[in-house]
């Protein structure tokens, strides 16, 4: 086993997640939801926690993983999210009820997000979460980057599309898409860009711009 490898299965298996996480993703899978890995979930939890996050928006529902460990770091927060699927929502909801998460601390809004988003207000949120429709990923970052407060931060789960960002052969246009966000951000004096390895990767960014 590489030490690649062996990293990872060392992180992959000392995350502990939470009984009504697990759940969840459990359900997710039956409806083909493709949550994401605990170790992306901990990061996430850690920079809610760390932000005291207090307004998040999530881009791609699923059924309530993403959006629990979001406020599993920052249970003060009220979470927005939003899928065009009736069914993922419905799902999300039963979890977001199992884990005792009160009513109003989640929004749930059916639509698409390049309808939805344009109407959000600038500037108004601490966290923003991209995790939906790949191919759209570059314009939801720029609508994250214009949702978040200074200081507030975009978070993009799958970035490293299994191991296809990394390698050059591949062009497709999802993995394009995903390498080009990565390599445009660290290039950008508008935010401080990182990207972690652990799980499906995730990159982070923190707008650093000044408005007005």
């Amino acid at each position: 086993m590489s030490e690649h490898d062996a990293n990872a299965r060392f992180i992959r298996e000392s995350i502990a997640e939470p009984d009504a996480i697990a759940r969840a993703r459990a359900h997710a899978v039956e409806l083909g939801a493709a949550p994401i890995s605990a170790a992306v979930g901990s990061q996430i939890a850690v920079l809610a926690a760390a932000t005291s996050a207090r307004s998040i928006v999530e881009i791609g529902t699923g059924a309530g993983v993403s959006g629990l460990w979001l406020l599993r770091g920052a249970p003060q927060a009220v979470l927005t999210t939003i899928d065009n699927e009736p069914e993922h929502l419905a799902a999300a909801r039963q979890a977001f009820s199992d884990a005792k998460v009160p009513s109003t601390k989640a929004r749930f809004i059916t639509g698409r997000a390049s309808d939805v988003l344009p109407r959000m207000n600038e500037a108004s949120y601490d966290i923003v979460l991209v995790d939906a429709d790949p191919e759209n990923v570059i314009a939801y970052v720029a609508h994250g980057l214009r949702l978040v407060r200074d200081g507030g931060i975009v978070l993009v789960p799958r970035v490293l599309v299994g191991g296809r960002a990394a390698d050059p052969v591949q062009r497709d246009e999802i993995t394009s898409a995903y390498r080009s966000l990565v390599q445009e951000t660290q290039e950008s004096s508008a935010v401080l860009a990182t990207v972690s390895p652990a799980g499906e990767g995730l990159l982070q960014l923190v707008s650093i711009s000044e408005r007005g």
